[in-house]
């Protein structure tokens, strides 16, 4: 759904499942920090406000959005990650790099979750402007990072 009908930061928490014994890897591409660490922010609080405990969700970061696929690897080997949730911004620029980046990150993603068979959760803005990339990080739009905390949980409840 387009997040100019959903906002992302908007969800329902009655069918959550308990938390609190669970484990997260949260995996940041530095590439466009200001807006990556704004989606971690949103992403650890709401794990934080749902039971999770501080000392259970581990964050790494890798260079870039291409690289969130191997990080993510690198956390759901572990047992004790119950899920993993990839945090990155991807901006159109003037070349099609941002086609093969999301494309890549998106099979990449999904593999890694088929594999481990635990949720690893995708949780990348792709947007045309910097604006609209502000307007996922906690903008008008909501904040990406949350969402992607609320589809672990779900996922986790499954």
């Amino acid at each position: 759904m387009a997040t100019s009908l959903q906002n992302l930061s908007e969800y329902d928490a009655s069918q959550f499942i308990d938390i609190s014994t669970k484990r997260f890897g949260l995996v940041v591409a530095e590439w466009n920090r200001e807006l990556t660490d704004v989606l971690s922010a949103g992403a650890y609080d709401t794990l934080l406000k749902h039971g999770a405990l501080a000392e259970h969700i581990f964050r790494n970061t890798v260079p870039g959005s291409f690289e969130l696929t191997l990080g993510a690897q690198f956390l759901a080997q572990h047992e004790e990650i119950d899920a993993v949730i990839c945090l990155g911004v991807v901006i159109q620029g003037e070349t099609k790099h941002d086609d093969y980046i999301c494309h890549a990150v998106a099979q990449g993603i999904t593999q890694v979750g088929l594999k481990f068979n635990k949720p690893v959760i995708f949780g990348l803005v792709t947007t045309n402007t910097l604006e609209q990339a502000w307007d996922r990080a906690g903008g008008k739009h909501g904040n990406k990072g949350v969402e992607a905390a609320v589809a672990a949980i779900q996922m986790l409840g499954f």
